[in-house]
């Protein structure tokens, strides 16, 4: 089973949501290394008719004949690459700071040829960012700016040439975050429990084993249809 599996509900050494009283169960300061967030920002953008140019096509070139359809395309991974980054810190903003930086995000793209015949290639989608974050002082431990991309592509069309080239228009969405690996002091319940996992199986035996093990006695059975009314007498009878 996993930490959400029906079979491992109640447990309290797995994570879950807790109420006042299971804060009492806190019983140790713990500390962990982790990537601490200092501020982060989320943008959010359509951009229409980007030129990309198409590299590692998975077939060669020969193979397609054109006019090219486009047929999709997405981000292949969530960390953007940086290039070119800038912090100026703000002399009439305390603590904050001018980010200037442009992320670089791989992307996947899908098409097909006249023939029908499906090929793939990568391509790098670049977005230049100038925003304010929350700059920490400097510090023995070193802080820096990281991304989490994704891109989606909504249309796009082939551009004929000696290369293979698309404009398509895309939705963006960027998140800049200023982040540093601290230690960091943390209450604590302890070591989590794993449990084992739980292995997928058909259902199609439950009825079959939720029967009873002997066929029921006849008393048992009219116990069972009486058993509310007997409730009721014991009830009426205490009164």
């Amino acid at each position: 089973m996993s930490f959400y599996s029906y079979k491992n509900e109640g447990n309290p050494r797995c994570p879950g949501r807790i109420g006042f009283d299971g804060l009492r169960k806190i019983h140790e300061k713990v500390c962990i290394q982790v990537n601490k967030v200092y501020d982060s920002c989320l943008q959010q953008e359509t951009l229409n008719d980007v030129r990309i140019v198409l590299t590692e096509v998975c077939k060669s070139r020969h193979n397609f004949v054109p006019p090219l359809s486009f047929v999709s395309c997405r981000s292949t991974t969530t960390k953007g690459k940086l290039v070119g980054t800038r912090i100026d810190r703000l002399p009439d903003r305390p603590n904050f700071a001018r980010v200037r930086t442009k992320v670089e995000i791989p992307i996947e793209v899908v098409f097909e040829d006249c023939e029908g015949r499906q090929g793939s290639g990568m391509a790098v989608i670049t977005v230049p960012k100038d925003v304010i974050l929350y700059v920490p002082d400097e510090s023995v431990i070193p802080f820096q700016l990281e991304s989490i991309v994704n891109a989606v592509c909504v249309s796009g069309k082939f551009i004929p040439g000696e290369t293979f080239r698309f404009d398509v228009d895309v939705c963006i969405t960027i998140i800049l975050k200023i982040v540093a690996k601290v230690e960091l002091l943390i209450p604590s319940f302890g070591f989590c429990e794993i449990p084992p996992c739980e292995e997928f199986a058909e259902s199609v035996c439950d009825d079959i084993f939720n029967l009873p093990l002997f066929p029921p006695q006849l008393e048992d059975i009219l116990d069972r249809r009486k058993g509310g009314h007997r409730v009721l007498e014991d009830e009426e009878s205490e009164e």
